[in-house]
């Protein structure tokens, strides 16, 4: 879980210059990966706020003090989610479900590595047109293919760690305490914005509310005429000379 976030960190962020960090994507991405609720303002807050280095030769060597601070707080998240989620489950079937989680990981993403393997063996040769040595091509080519395929493994384990669960009860449980709130401005069937609210306050809107919104909308969304009306027995506008009833007024 540390190699991944870190790895995300890295992707999103930058040692040099604070002004290009994609903390939207990082946030996103966090969310989408893992049961948390974490804001840009937080990541902000806590990344202007970390002064403490690294530990030279640990796995964060070489990050700022900024990016040290991001990951060691995102982590801190994730482990906080863990540990509610294994306070409802049962430890032995838990066991089991990990372990058939990870082992589907790696034989579905091995599988696929495979076939990019036999793509890369039948299409090194025009690297030779290139003036360039095939073997050393494939070696090089096959050694980013299988760090990718590690990392892959690694996120698609923590993706799905947090969905999956030895019973219902228990991950229906987990659900329940996890926090209900949304972040980003929403948009409502009927057009209308909104701010990120919490569950409960979701829950408190009134049915009347809703109705007389629908009613608002549906008012605003009827045909206005532009034109005057036309009689049934007056000459039809489109020119014909036959009356309106008799020509486009049929069907009306």
């Amino acid at each position: 879980m540390e190699e991944v976030v870190l790895q995300k960190v890295q992707e999103f962020t930058s040692p040099e210059d604070p002004s290009e960090w994609r903390l939207r994507a990082l946030a996103d991405w966090v969310n989408l990966t893992f049961p948390l609720g974490v804001p840009e303002e937080e990541i902000t807050k806590v990344a202007q706020e970390g002064r403490e280095d690294p530990v030279p030769g640990s796995l964060f060597d070489g990050l700022t003090a900024a990016q040290f601070s991001v990951c060691t707080h995102i982590s801190g998240k994730i482990r906080e989610a863990y540990n509610l989620k294994v306070s409802f489950e049962n430890p032995q079937a838990l066991e089991s479900v990990e372990r058939y989680t990870i082992l589907s990981a790696i034989d579905k993403l091995w599988q696929e590595h495979l076939y990019n393997m036999d793509g890369l063996r039948n299409s090194i040769g025009l690297r030779a047109y290139g003036q360039r040595d095939p073997l050393i091509e494939y070696k090089a080519e096959a050694f980013k293919l299988f760090e990718e395929l590690m990392v892959n493994i690694k996120t698609e384990i923590c993706h799905n760690i947090f969905r999956s669960a030895s019973s219902l009860m228990a991950f229906e449980n987990f659900l329940r305490k996890l926090p209900q709130q949304t972040q980003h401005q929403s948009t409502s069937a009927f057009g209308t914005t909104s701010t990120g609210s919490s569950g409960a306050d979701a829950a408190e809107s009134k049915p009347s509310d809703v109705v007389s919104e629908a009613a608002e909308a549906l008012s605003k969304a009827k045909p206005v005429r532009v034109g005057p009306k036309v009689g049934r027995n007056d000459p039809c506008p489109c020119g014909s000379g036959k009356k309106y009833k008799q020509c486009c007024g049929k069907n009306g």
